[in-house]
């Protein structure tokens, strides 16, 4: 069974730095895209970073891209998500999603809140 789990969020004031975590398990992960999402209070769930498998090929939205880094230790298992001068528009549940034969995994979320 595939399973999720992010940590790391918390609150923070605008400029600050939090770094995400996402461990996964129930699946051979070291060869899959793992991607970062967050829903904004009221708003849609938005794309926020995604790494291939070796963490060679990253790619981020245009509103977090040179702030928010995304990377990865395949032998933890694990997906991070460092997110540096943080505005209080990044303020949001963040989570961790792969795809697995078309079917979409996805975490509880950990919120991230930034104060002005």
């Amino acid at each position: 069974q595939v399973q999720l789990v992010e940590s790391g969020g918390g609150l923070v004031q605008a400029g600050g730095s939090l770094r995400l975590s996402c461990v996964a398990s129930g699946g051979t992960f070291s060869v899959l895209r793992m991607r970062w999402y967050r829903r904004a209070p009221g708003k849609e769930r938005e794309f926020v970073a995604d790494i291939n498998w070796s963490g060679a090929s990253t790619y981020s939205s245009d509103s977090v891209k040179g702030r928010f880094t995304i990377s990865r230790d395949n032998a933890k298992n694990t997906v991070y998500l460092q997110m540096n001068s943080l505005k209080p528009e990044d303020t949001a549940i963040y989570y961790c999603n792969v795809v697995i034969r078309n079917n979409d995994y996805w975490g509880q979320g950990t919120q991230v809140t930034v104060s002005s």
